[in-house]
């Protein structure tokens, strides 16, 4: 009588809620500034105090109520277990390879969806720093990864692992994580690193390491964006896009399999806890 078993916190519908929920307090800010802007050419909604005074408020609103909800120890929605420095070389070369196959999907889209001006003006500012390079840094290979693991890899997985198949709690927690950027020209991306942290999660139990991959990931993005000339004259780039493709795929595979060997099982049967 599966039907009748208990649901943990959060089930699917109960982590769109909070999703939902934690869109829906920044939106209250940013909608109103957005049109303040709009209207008077100014830049209220980038400014670097109202961005940290949101998302500090916001974010520790939402997990103060999805750890709540929960009902468990904080040691086991966000767990800390010790792991195989080693495993961080296959995490690299595995966020960098992914990153040249992902030049296909994106290509397709690009196709038959091209993104608008609009985008690309957004997707500029993420990566803009209030305070240049280590302003974009703080932001996007620190700030974000720590506050979206906490949220995804801890609150939600956690709930997910114990309502879930590993297969299914992994695989939805990074649809919604890759949902969540609300960016379809970002899917792509998003959903194939939702599923890395969620695989990390599974072999390593170890939240800061998430975290990590999740920084790891973030980093190379900011670096390709700021020095995309310096890396396109690399000889391995002046390669046929066929080898170049080749190349990534063979590196994931073996990333991925060193991962795996790498990382310590540290759970078994998570529903238990």
């Amino acid at each position: 009588m599966n039907e009748f078993r208990n649901k943990y916190y959060p089930t699917v519908l109960q982590a769109i809620h909070l999703l939902v929920l934690y869109i829906f307090i920044q939106s209250l800010v940013d909608f109103p500034m957005a049109m303040i802007d709009y209207y008077n050419d100014t830049e209220y909604l980038y400014h670097p105090v109202k961005k940290i005074l949101l998302g500090v408020v916001s974010t520790l609103f939402i997990m103060y109520y999805g750890f709540k909800k929960s009902q468990m120890p904080f040691n086991q929605v966000f767990p800390v277990k010790s792991f195989n420095p080693l495993i961080i070389i296959p995490l690299i070369t595995f966020l960098w390879s992914i990153q040249v196959l992902l030049e296909i999907p994106n290509k397709i889209m690009d196709q038959y969806i091209p993104p608008p001006d609009w985008f690309w003006e957004m997707f500029n500012k993420i990566f803009e720093g209030d305070f240049g390079f280590w302003g974009a840094f703080m932001k996007v290979a620190v700030v974000a990864p720590i506050v979206e693991e906490l949220i995804f890899r801890g609150i939600i997985l956690h709930g997910f692992r114990r309502n879930y198949s590993p297969f299914v709690a992994v695989l939805m927690s990074a649809l919604l994580f890759a949902l969540f950027h609300l960016n379809p020209w970002q899917f792509p991306a998003t959903f194939m690193l939702g599923l890395l942290l969620g695989f990390i999660m599974l072999r390593t139990n170890n939240i800061l390491l998430a975290i990590l991959g999740h920084s790891i990931n973030n980093f190379l993005v900011l670096i390709s964006i700021t020095y995309m000339k310096e890396i396109q004259s690399l000889s391995f780039y002046q390669l046929q896009k066929p080898l170049i493709y080749l190349s990534g795929l063979i590196i994931v595979i073996i990333s991925l399999i060193l991962i795996y060997i790498f990382g310590n099982r540290q759970i078994t049967n998570v529903k238990q806890q």
